[in-house]
């Protein structure tokens, strides 16, 4: 009987806690990343070449490696028989942040008596001890509070006196500008390629070819130093200008000048305490604008970290909560970029594409027309893990069903993350047109429908105000706009 480590899609650290005093290695290509849903492409073939070219970099560390593909194993639990065959007596795990993954997986151990031990994951700067003791017992989440004492207890950007350089915690009200006319985007320059991800590309279209999305052009890393590099390229080429740009959208471009660090953050190639740290000594040798620097690090050490935090306290409540009813499935046009809305379709179908657009696209674009169409949260949550390259259940839960959708109430946000189409006009190139009729049709058809929701919310009283106020005609004019979209959109009867 040996003791074997457990390595799932999303593990793969350089320096994985999992590898010390084990015999065998199992890499598991786990239904929960390559069968629970339709997922993109370009996900399967990151999380295919990144496991094999992580096989190929730990070969020398361990005696034996048993590499797990998705047909072997239909759920989480069934790798207990497996490791029970390969003589598996004690395993060890690194925490997997999801519910779902350690609940099952833990079933199918102790069905088969495998004793197993659970390590903390270099994914956080935070240890689950300190998450769970800072988030236990609270009925509410904010993340300034949160962020500030990171920032505190981290000692990062922060002067000698214990006070925020700078003099205050956040920049966010500098990094709302719209891009200009003319301005220069630096390209995103695409990894190099290698056998790794030529593999995964036809392992993907053989086994998964009726998923969404596309499998031609893939461009990210899927190793360590391709992965590095890929942290410097952003650092030295859009780090500078992505504080005042980073809330920007644009019809033609959708990466602009955010990170793109998630895919490899989430799957472990990175680790957020090497991004931290690679930035702050940049910014040590250069000048770099502190609203950019701050704005990024907050990501980082403040959003992604919270993220984390209320996943493991409240998701199980998020994630079966359904705040204002929304049953709606999901139309045949949001998978495809059909709906007739110009930015929703812009951005769907660059999604499918790359697996990839920044946090307001998703926020504002993606997730605020979801609301105001009357998605049931759950099959938003299901769109977003399928068609995101970077989602895993520990985000996507408390940003779905918290940030996006409103679902859990206000846990995590005193409002719903709502507008009509002057917001995005007003941080895009879009302009006026048939979509923006219908949108704020939508949008104060829902303010009327939960008025008196608004109308108990201080920082919301206005909207149902305003629309009191409106013209009767051109409010009939916009709630029939909705009305005629609504019944095409979900595809109800005259």
């Amino acid at each position: 009987m040996c003791k074997a480590a457990i390595i799932y899609p999303h593990q793969l650290f350089r320096s994985n806690p999992a590898l010390e005093v084990v015999e065998l290695v199992f890499l598991v290509e786990d239904s929960l990343f390559f069968k629970q849903f339709k997922f993109h492409k370009k996900k399967l073939i990151l999380h295919r070449a990144a496991m094999k070219a992580y096989e190929s970099t730990i070969n020398d560390q361990v005696s034996k490696i048993r590499y797990v593909e998705a047909e072997e194993i239909e759920e989480t639990g069934d790798l207990g028989g497996i490791l029970k065959g390969e003589g598996v007596s004690n395993v060890r795990y690194v925490d997997p942040v999801d519910d779902w993954l350690e609940t099952r997986l833990l079933e199918g151990l102790n069905e088969e008596d495998i004793e197993y031990e659970k390590l903390d994951s270099p994914m956080f700067f935070n240890s689950s001890e300190r998450i769970e003791a800072y988030f236990e017992g609270r009925d509410s989440y904010f993340l300034t509070s949160f962020y500030k004492q990171e920032r505190e207890r981290l000692d990062i950007l922060m002067d000698n006196s214990g006070e925020p350089i700078g003099g205050k915690l956040t920049f966010d009200t500098d990094n709302r500008k719209k891009l200009p006319k003319n301005i220069d985007l630096p390209p995103i320059k695409p990894a190099p390629e290698n056998e790794w991800v030529d593999e995964a590309v036809s392992y993907v279209k053989e086994k998964f070819g009726d998923n969404y999305g596309s499998a031609e052009d893939f461009f990210y890393p899927v190793t360590f130093e391709d992965a590095e590099n890929w942290l410097d390229q952003f650092i030295d080429e859009r780090l500078e200008r992505f504080g005042p740009y980073q809330d920007a959208i644009a019809k033609e471009e959708r990466f602009l000048f955010h990170s793109v660090l998630t895919p490899m953050l989430n799957c472990g190639l990175l680790t957020p305490v090497q991004v931290v740290d690679r930035v702050l000594d940049h910014a040590e040798s250069e000048d770099l604008p502190l609203n950019s620097l701050e704005g990024f690090v907050r990501q980082v050490i403040g959003w992604r970290e919270f993220m984390r935090g209320v996943y493991v306290e409240a998701g199980r409540k998020q994630r079966t909560s359904n705040f204002f009813g929304h049953g709606h499935d999901l139309p045949e046009s949001l998978w495809s970029g059909n709906t007739g809305i110009d930015p929703v379709d812009d951005s769907i179908r660059s999604l499918l594409e790359t697996g990839y657009s920044h946090h307001i696209e998703r926020l504002m674009i993606l997730g605020n027309f979801m609301v105001l169409t009357e998605i049931n949260p759950d099959e938003v949550y299901r769109w977003f893990m399928t068609m995101y390259i970077d989602a895993y259940d520990w985000v996507m839960v408390p940003n779905v069903y918290g940030m996006s959708q409103y679902a859990d109430g206000g846990m995590i946000t005193t409002k719903p993350y709502i507008s009509g189409s002057n917001y995005i006009r007003k941080m895009s190139d879009y302009g006026e047109g048939d979509w923006s009729k219908i949108w704020d049709g939508l949008y104060w058809r829902f303010i009327d429908k939960h008025k008196e929701f608004f109308k108990s919310n201080p920082r919301l009283q206005m909207m149902p105000r305003m629309l009191e106020k409106m013209d009767e005609s051109r409010r009939n004019d916009l709630f029939n706009s909705a009305e005629d979209f609504l019944e095409s959109f979900h595809g109800l009867p005259d």
